[in-house]
């Protein structure tokens, strides 16, 4: 079944008309940005939630399904919040209170009044706001499944730009996630900024080039 709006609909009769979904990307990758996106759909969207059919949890779309459920919800959505946290603070935080750094981040960016939070799987105890955690939230709530597919969306519009300053590492095609050929690149080039470098596998190198 794809997500749906039952729970932006339970807290709309709770009282709460303004509800933003939020989720991640990014967050189990060896280099670049954990990514975040925060989206509040239109009263339109949540009366007729066929105004985004084919929208669903990012990780089940194709880069050209999530590219163009990414401009429907541009075009659908009361706000949009993005935050990037970049690899040397997922470093010096650990990956995640990164995630929630970069979720605060987004949800400060939305622009618009929010009263309540449907989040993928944590809570963001520092919001003084109503939410739900929601395990796997981006295959069951529409409003987090906007988010997660804006957070993928930009992050990996994010790394095929970076793969222009950092070539060689094959950002373009594997986004930063460790892959064989990522793998190879690094021992073959060894970490450059974008790499965590408390992440296992990035570790064990970087001690092969120290």
């Amino acid at each position: 079944m794809p997500p749906d709006v039952q729970f932006e609909q339970d807290l709309c009769a709770a009282g709460y008309q303004r509800v933003a979904g939020i989720d991640e990307a990014g967050r189990g990758c060896w280099a670049g940005p954990v990514v975040a996106a925060a989206v509040v759909l239109s009263p339109q969207v949540l009366a007729q939630p066929t105004l985004l059919a084919g929208l669903d949890d990012s990780k089940l779309l194709k880069v050209k399904q999530r590219e163009s459920t990414y401009a429907q919800v541009l075009a659908h959505a009361d706000g949009v919040g993005l935050g990037v946290v970049p690899a040397y603070l997922v470093d010096a935080l650990r990956i995640v209170p990164a995630t929630r750094l970069a979720m605060t981040v987004a949800l400060l960016s939305l622009g618009c009044p929010v009263e309540a939070l449907l989040i993928d799987a944590v809570k963001l105890e520092e919001i003084a706001l109503p939410q739900q955690a929601l395990i796997k939230g981006d295959a069951r709530c529409l409003s987090i499944a906007a988010a997660s597919v804006v957070a993928k969306v930009t992050r990996d519009r994010l790394m095929r730009g970076l793969a222009q300053v950092y070539p060689g590492y094959g950002f373009a095609a594997h986004k930063g996630y460790g892959t064989a050929a990522h793998q190879r690149a690094l021992r073959q080039l060894g970490p450059c900024t974008l790499h965590r470098k408390t992440f296992r596998p990035v570790a064990e190198i970087v001690e092969l080039f120290t």
